[in-house]
This record gives structure tokens, sequence and C-alpha cells, in this order.
């Protein structure tokens, strides 16, 4: 063989071991338990935030919030029973449930409150006010 077909032929060999080695290799996978929790109803659905401290629960006529940090259900509310289907946009804080029998689409807006004990701390005003404003400084 010439130079330039051994080349070819070489070329050829490599392309098709990059094809036999390049297939999907799989190695150990390693399964840890972090949290199990019972839940009272059946899920039918579930999706989570994308920084994992917010599970969403979709059972049969209510939605349930699971806060993973502090290991409790934060928020129960009641939905239309047929929604089946759960899912999560984390570029605009947005749940999406769909419901294939009726063929609905609902999009609710997902806005996480913080609470913030101010007792000991100075401020104007009512203390029963409904409205309170928390104002955070740091003068460096």
């Amino acid at each position: 063989m010439d130079r330039l077909k051994q080349k070819e032929v070489l070329s050829i060999l490599v392309f098709f071991l990059f094809l036999l080695f390049s297939s999907n290799i799989y190695g150990d996978v390693d399964l840890t338990t972090l949290r199990q929790k019972n839940l009272d109803v059946q899920p039918q659905d579930v999706a989570s935030s994308e920084d994992g401290k917010m599970i969403f629960i979709l059972s049969q006529g209510e939605l349930i919030i699971y806060s993973s940090e502090d290991d409790e259900i934060v928020s129960r509310s009641a939905i239309d029973t047929s929604y089946d289907k759960i899912a999560y946009s984390g570029q605009n804080n947005t749940l999406v449930l769909t419901s294939r029998s009726s063929k609905l689409l609902k999009i609710i807006h997902v806005e996480q409150i913080y609470e913030i004990s101010l007792s000991g701390l100075p401020f104007k005003g009512a203390v029963d006010a409904p409205v309170t404003i928390a104002v955070f400084d740091d003068y460096q």
C-alpha cells in the first residue's frame, strides 16, 4: 500500500474505533436516600424547584408545597380535581398544571414569602398594622 492509502485506512479505523467507544458508557451509581416523608394523600405528580428547596406535590384536588429545608409541608391549596400533571419553570417561578381529561392548562405564579421576626426591634406605627415594611441597612 502506498502512503496515502495507509492514511485513509488508518483514518477509517480511527473513526470506527471512535464510534465503538464513544457509545454511552455508564459507571456505578450511588443512591443515597436523603429524606423520606409519609404523605396523608396519594401523589399524582411531583415537581421540584431548581434549587430543590421546594417540592410541589399534586394530589387529587390539592396542591401541596413541601419545604426540603424545613422538612415540613408549608402550604396546601385546593384545586380542581381534574388536574393530573404538574411542572415547574424556574425562569419565571411558575407552576404549570394540566388536565388531560378536561384539556385545561393553569399557570400559577409562585412567590415565596419569608417570615421576619420584629420582636425586640424598633418600629413606627401600630403594632397590629396589616402591612409591615422592614428596612435592612448596612453602612459599610
